[in-house]
């Protein structure tokens, strides 16, 4: 028997604009600066330029640091929100970089994405919002290119509600009612690693790679040669 707690669908999209805005308004400086270094911790022979698709990118804000931090990355971020890309547009045109990020509304796998390969594929806390998690590895799949660099970046389910409920109050006790909910049912959602191995398998994405590298994140890691 598994020592993970049953998982717990949450909804797939914040739809509602006060969610929307108190998310895009959270301060995540802590996790989210962290994943541009561990992007380059783990491909540190990474290409300097590149077209990148961020899939379920919110409101920007980690599609952001990932642009700064990659400054030769032309960025496409999809969403099914329109609330979130709302907050997004408006992240990005306060940083000025309209060049290089474009963000789309749609639904993967059959989102209307600018391109048809990308060199390199980014999704951070995205899978557990999944119902269907086959959506985002069919994606990956369709959408890398020859050598493709694929960067997955979520949390975990821990094994137990009360672990899920010390969680939350170690991370977001000071964020807003609404925020630290969602943290929660985010992680009760979540899946674990072995569930994302075996996902992974089903889908053929044997090069990629699962990594724990939390005490609620993991990433999901690998070159996409010849898929």
């Amino acid at each position: 028997m598994s020592p993970h707690i049953e998982r717990i669908l949450e909804p797939e999209l914040m739809t509602d604009d006060a969610q929307a805005r108190a998310y895009a308004e959270a301060d995540f400086e802590g996790a989210h600066s962290r994943y541009p270094l561990l992007f380059a911790e783990t491909f540190p022979h990474r290409p300097p330029t590149a077209l990148a698709l961020d899939l379920g990118c919110g409101p920007a804000d980690v599609t952001l640091r990932f642009a700064r931090a990659n400054p030769g990355y032309t960025i496409h971020g999809v969403d099914g929100s329109a609330a979130m890309l709302k907050y997004g547009r408006e992240a990005v045109a306060r940083a000025n970089l309209q060049e290089r990020i474009t963000l789309i509304e749609g639904f993967i796998p059959d989102a209307p994405l600018p391109a048809r390969r990308y060199d390199v594929i980014l999704a951070t806390s995205f899978l557990h919002q999944l119902h269907n998690p086959a959506a985002l590895w069919e994606t990956v799949r369709r959408y890398a290119g020859p050598g493709a660099l694929v960067f997955v970046v979520d949390l975990f389910r821990p094994a137990s509600r009360a672990e899920a409920r010390a969680l939350v109050e170690k991370y977001s006790g000071a964020e807003p009612e609404v925020l630290k909910t969602d943290f929660y049912n985010s992680l009760l959602a979540a899946f674990t690693p072995d569930e994302i191995r075996a996902q992974l398998a089903q889908a053929g994405l044997g090069p990629c790679v699962v990594k724990t590298v939390s005490d609620r994140h993991l990433i999901v890691y690998g070159e996409m040669n010849g898929l």
